[in-house]
């Protein structure tokens, strides 16, 4: 080999080197703000800054699920350390267990999801607030004015979003809900610019007060006002009182992989992590199952079983409850618990409990910057639209985070999930949630960052997504596109799936005894590091859009 050949070698090795190291991607839900996170991470932001800036732009183009009058979880893997932002909606200081059952004890239906009384109080703000003062590098104006452009001076209405507000508009009306969505939504037309001047100004107090431009002041005495004369529990001292959380993620080894992951409050990151797990002990040393086939789905549907036994007993705020997360996330636990599944048939739903012994619209977005730091992060305001309510004077949807509590044990929310004492309603406490922002590490780099909307079924989607791309090698396309099915023990024996599934597979599954429910779920933002090369994707079934740059 001469000298001149291993020259070219080294310079081409050096080269790509460099490439992937200043590769960035994001893959976001919609194109506004996956242009705006391109543009400050072009500018110099780090990943973090860039999930701040997205964040608040969501809050303008998004409405369905983008919020300041919500919550959620960001995931950050950065300069080689990681870290978990906590911004969940808290229960006000006058809520309390009994606030959605009648004098029968009995749950009131709808009471916990649409209308003020539904509302948590909102975290976003101050999450991103306390992002920006850990992690963040560029100034914070510079951060919340495209949200604000954006609202002040309108975007072009896309087609599905104008839709979805409609058909919003249609169903609260059929329901006979008397709610002021339509005041502000109603005049949303496809291809039409669209202003939303009371956000904009709520924006302004934000962009050049920080935090004390929602939680105290102006902003905080509108919304006050408003709960005051709408019927809401939400006053001042609930607003100053909130603080965001900084949390150590979940990390733990799974094959040759570091996952991270989201902690209680979420159920999502101990769920992720025992469905990888037990599915690991099952199948070491065998033949790759078919991927969707029947012996797949029905393994990973007898673990769901087991996973959401246990998130039922066990899963809550931990300022509020013991959650046993070590012992959930054991070596010998999972071993046990996946000793349990039954490889040929159905368990009986009744007989699966807790191990130990002692949204829907929600969004997500994805981002990997030049440096190798990554941001995961899940922010929702529960249904499609939350509460169905806008606060009169500040322009923002009040999240219907309430029916994420347990409103009586034993009795299932909007999305199927049994709780228990350890998520019931007291003041301050933050709601058990499923989002589920996750990232894989490996070799100490960023391997993987995924998540998605989708109440329970979050879970379903993200760890889907993980094995999507390890076990079956998928690019960041295939993997997001790729038919996901979902089983959380209850309703009993039903799996929710995407179009897509295999026709003979579900007849072997209806025969086994399974009730199909053919109803797509989630919208995944995946990035991928293959070889230091990036792959980024959203799910083609929504309105996002992913960069590689």
């Amino acid at each position: 080999m001469t000298k001149r050949f291993i020259y070219l070698l080294v310079t081409l090795w050096v080269s790509a080197s460099v490439v992937a190291k200043e590769q960035a991607a994001v893959a976001m839900p919609d194109k506004f703000s996956a242009d705006v996170a391109k543009q400050i991470l072009q500018q110099g932001g780090n990943a973090v800054d860039a999930a701040i800036a997205a964040e608040f732009v969501l809050a303008v183009t998004l409405p369905e699920a983008g919020n300041i009058g919500g919550g959620g979880f960001m995931l950050i893997y950065k300069d080689n350390k990681s870290d978990f932002i906590d911004y969940r909606e808290k229960a006000p200081s006058r809520a309390h267990r009994d606030m959605y059952l009648d004098e029968n004890k009995n749950v009131i239906p709808g009471k916990s999801l649409f209308g003020p009384l539904a509302s948590g109080v909102p975290g976003t703000v101050a999450g991103m607030w306390l992002a920006h003062q850990k992690h963040g590098s560029l100034p914070w104006k510079t951060l919340v004015e495209p949200a604000y452009k954006l609202a002040n001076d309108g975007f072009v209405m896309p087609q599905a979003l104008a839709g979805y507000i409609h058909r919003y508009i249609k169903r609260i009306e059929q329901k006979g809900l008397k709610l002021n969505f339509a005041n502000y939504f109603g005049s949303a037309k496809t291809g039409e610019v669209f202003k939303q001047p009371e956000l904009a100004a709520t924006l302004a107090r934000i962009r050049d007060q920080g935090h004390d431009g929602f939680y105290k002041g102006e902003t905080a005495k509108i919304i006050a006002q408003f709960m005051q004369k709408a019927g809401g529990l939400i006053h001042e001292a609930d607003l100053a009182a909130y603080q965001a959380a900084a949390r150590t993620p979940i990390q733990k080894d799974w094959r040759e992989y570091q996952v991270l992951t989201s902690p209680p409050p979420s159920s999502g990151g101990v769920a992720v992590y025992q469905w990888l797990a037990m599915y690991q002990d099952l199948t070491a040393g065998k033949q790759t199952l078919a991927h969707n086939g029947v012996e797949y789905i029905h393994l990973l549907s007898e673990i769901g079983k087991r996973v959401f036994a246990d998130r039922a007993k066990y899963l809550g705020d931990p300022d509020f409850v013991s959650v046993p997360v070590k012992q959930l996330i054991d070596d010998k636990y999972i071993a046990r618990r996946a000793g349990e599944v039954n490889r040929k048939q159905i368990s009986v739903s009744k007989d699966v409990k807790p191990g130990l012994h002692e949204s829907e619209e929600t969004t997500h977005f994805s981002i990997v910057d030049k440096w190798g730091n990554a941001v995961s992060n899940t922010t929702t305001i529960n249904l499609g639209f939350g509460s169905g309510v806008v606060v009169e004077g500040a322009g923002f949807i009040l999240n219907d985070e309430m029916d994420d509590f347990s409103s009586k044990p034993g009795v299932a929310n909007v999305f199927g999930a049994v709780g228990g004492k350890a998520n019931e309603i007291q003041p301050h406490k933050r709601m058990l949630s499923s989002m589920s922002p996750t990232i894989l590490l490996k070799d100490g780099k960023i391997f993987m960052v995924t998540g998605s909307p989708g109440g329970t079924t979050i879970i379903t989607s993200v760890y889907q997504s993980i094995l999507n791309a390890v076990e079956y090698h998928m690019t960041a396309q295939q993997t997001v596109d790729s038919p996901r099915f979902h089983h959380q023990l209850w309703p009993k024996d039903t799996i929710r799936m995407h179009a897509g599934i295999d026709q003979g597979v579900q007849s072997k599954l209806s025969e086994m005894g399974y009730k199909l429910d053919n109803r797509h779920f989630g919208d995944l933002q995946a990035i991928i590091n293959r070889d230091g090369q990036l792959d980024a994707a959203s799910e083609s079934s929504g309105r996002g859009q992913s960069y590689v740059f």
